[in-house]
């Protein structure tokens, strides 16, 4: 029977039709698609046949014999030949159907048109029927504490939903079919994890919302939420307030080990708990305490105080039930299965003498996400190493500086909520890198930016950074450029500084600073900005006084890609001086008033003298001048409460005037007319 005759006046499988080439990549791999294209074209396409139920038939030249059951996915299908899964003959029947049915209906292209269908649709039968009653049971594990998930619904643009967990993403790319959702979850974890994107759907359609069509963050299952004043706290949030404040009252100067044990002892347990905001929280402190206690220069009186402010803004908030704001249950790392990523560049940092440090920022296309890979060197005594240095360091069996530019395929990657991702050791074999030659210009629009102002309005309304998801490279992007202004050195801050313009018609302004550890960074990045090939820059995307502002990574030129960390220093290019930018006076007034509350964590509100009393003072006078009344009021309070003879009482103040001045400062930042 041949192709046409098989398929007339039969119904098409829609499930199959939609099938394309990459989704099929992603349910086997590349090659093999490769390989099943390279033998059709070549005349050794299997003999197609329909049978009664629906199912698929197909008969191979080398005696396979391959069969589509209907309403199962490609993993259900069968064949003769002794691959134990994906094969090149599974994969040959599918491009061979959609060929026929192409030539059958005597199309140039083949494919169902856009359908507008939730995977909310499948109910808990379906799935059992289809995961098994193992998987769904550990997905109602996860349920009963509650996960969250930002669900994105089929749209022209995009017409295969898909739902972005902690830890991996689902797609289903086939509509109405369960079989072919994607996840890059181990395969272990497949079932669950399709389970619990199904239900974050369902939790999307129930709540609906002015724009059903847009992309929202969902909170699904958990225990009912306690109310602002509940009693107790089983998870250690409360503990954790109470180290908070302890720290606060008696200062960065008076701690002790044992006060550093509690920290270690408070985080495990907000981590056994999935509460991973928080304990992050609780390890950026005890870092924070050590690097006081060795005079290192990585303590900031500021960081410090911007923590303890987060942790109460993370259980005020939580108290209410907001989606993300403690991480609530989430695994602490879910391994992935094969996943492609994209190096956007690196960033090398060396904020003490005895040690070096490399992040790599790398795109995950198929997520849309952007994730970072870390490495750190301890130093000898004495020695002492660039980026250029560290270029030639060998990670994951390729140069550094190899790797910061390359695609990179892996079967043994694990992710973190926190989208840091580790490789594991011996499987160097499992992991391919290419250079990442055209595969920025593929990436999708959530990574590539071509409107400035369009990408960063669609971010207004998250909410303010203190109780965000704590997500590493959540700003990492690649900005398209049409053409670059001039590039200018600003000595004062010893920064570069550059504007480049999107092919809309939007701008940013490029801001790299000098590090000594990366002398040639300026002279490499002004070279690249300066030579006018310039095709995309890479970077951490942010508003600053209500301007894009680029902190680069990267910048492909029609010569190649240019990596700034890792250059030499040359020492030859004269930059030409930059104009002068001042901060606007509410920028100034906010930072003052915080700088002196940060003052206080250093040596305790038990230990404030007349100086930080009447600098307090001096802020909120500045505030109220400048218009900002509540600031100035809260400020006022903290100033006051201090002036009493139970200094405990101002650790609320103090609390609420922090929070306040740091959403505001994020607010303006966001808001503000450059």
């Amino acid at each position: 029977m041949t192709a046409d005759a098989a398929l007339a006046g039969a119904p098409p499988r829609e499930d199959l039709l939609a099938l394309t080439s990459d989704t099929l990549a992603a349910l086997a791999n590349r090659g093999l698609v490769k390989r099943a294209a390279k033998d059709l074209d070549a005349g050794a396409g299997p003999r197609i046949e329909l049978a009664a139920d629906g199912g698929v038939l197909g008969s191979f030249p080398d005696g396979s014999h391959t069969r589509l059951p209907a309403g199962t996915g490609l993993d259900a299908a069968e064949c003769s030949c002794a691959a134990a899964g994906a094969c090149r003959h599974r994969i040959g029947l599918v491009l061979a159907y959609r060929q026929a049915h192409r030539e059958a209906v005597r199309e140039e292209a083949v494919g169902p048109s856009f359908v507008d269908w939730s995977p909310g649709c499948f109910d808990d039968a379906r799935l059992e029927a289809e995961l098994g009653g193992a998987a769904l049971a550990a997905a109602r594990r996860v349920l009963a504490r509650g996960y969250t998930a930002t669900v994105h619904p089929a749209r022209e643009a995009q017409p295969a939903p898909w739902v972005e967990l902690a830890t991996c993403t689902v797609r289903f790319p086939v509509p109405h079919e369960l079989g072919y959702a994607l996840t890059d979850a181990a395969a272990a974890q497949r079932g669950e994890t399709v389970a619990l994107a199904v239900w974050a759907f369902r939790a999307a359609d129930a709540d609906g919302g002015a724009s059903p069509a847009a992309s929202r963050r969902v909170s699904v299952g958990g225990p009912a939420p306690a109310g602002p004043g509940r009693d107790t706290d089983p998870s250690g949030l409360d503990e954790a307030l109470a180290l908070a404040d302890e720290l606060l009252l008696d200062g960065v100067a008076h701690t002790t080990p044992v006060f550093a044990a509690q920290l270690d002892r408070t985080g495990a347990a907000l981590s056994r708990a999935s509460l991973h905001w928080p304990a992050a929280v609780l390890t950026d402190l005890r870092s924070q305490v050590d690097s006081y206690t060795a005079r290192d220069t990585r303590y900031e009186a500021a960081q410090v105080a911007a923590l303890v402010a987060e942790l109460h803004a993370r259980h005020r908030a939580g108290a209410l039930d907001r989606p993300g704001v403690l991480g609530t249950q989430e695994p602490a790392e879910t391994p992935l299965r094969r996943v492609r990523l994209v190096a956007l560049g690196c960033r090398i940092s060396g904020r003490t003498p005895a040690e070096r440090s490399a992040e790599l920022y790398l795109a995950q296309p198929d997520a849309g996400i952007a994730l970072v890979l870390r490495k750190r060197w301890d130093l000898a005594e004495g020695q002492s190493l660039t980026g250029a240095d560290l270029a030639a360091r060998r990670l994951l069996g390729s140069p550094l500086r190899a790797l910061a530019g390359a695609n990179i395929v892996s079967e043994s990657i694990s992710r973190s909520p926190g989208r840091t991702v580790a490789i594991g050791r011996g499987r160097v074999a499992a992991t391919s890198v290419t250079p990442v030659g055209s595969a920025w210009a593929d990436l999708p629009g959530t990574l590539l930016v071509r409107d400035i102002a369009a990408h960063l309005g669609d971010r207004d309304d998250r909410p303010p950074r203190l109780i965000r998801p704590r997500v590493e490279a959540d700003t990492a992007r690649v900005l398209a450029v049409s053409s670059v202004g001039p590039v200018g050195y600003d000595a004062a801050r010893q920064r570069l500084e550059a504007v480049v313009h999107d092919p809309s018609g939007g701008s940013a302004l490029v801001l790299a600073h000098h590090d000594p550890v990366c002398p040639g960074r300026l002279d490499a990045l002004a070279d690249a900005l300066g030579s006018g090939q310039v095709r995309f820059v890479s970077g951490l995307l942010r508003r600053e006084g209500g301007r894009p502002v680029l902190d680069p990574l990267a910048v492909l030129t029609a010569d190649g890609l240019v990596l700034p960390d890792l250059a030499a220093d040359t020492g030859t290019r004269i930059l030409t001086p930059a104009g002068v930018r001042t901060a606007d006076p509410i920028t100034r007034a906010l930072e003052s008033a915080f700088s002196a509350l940060a003052d206080l964590v250093q040596t305790g509100l038990r230990g404030c003298g007349r100086t930080g009393h009447d600098r307090l003072a001096a802020a909120a006078a500045d505030l109220h001048r400048t218009g900002l009344h509540t600031a100035a009021g809260l400020v006022r309070t903290v100033a006051t409460t201090l002036g009493t003879d139970t200094p405990a009482a101002a650790v609320t103040p103090w609390t609420d005037a922090a929070v306040h001045l740091l959403v505001a400062l994020d607010l303006h930042q966001e808001t503000a007319t450059p």
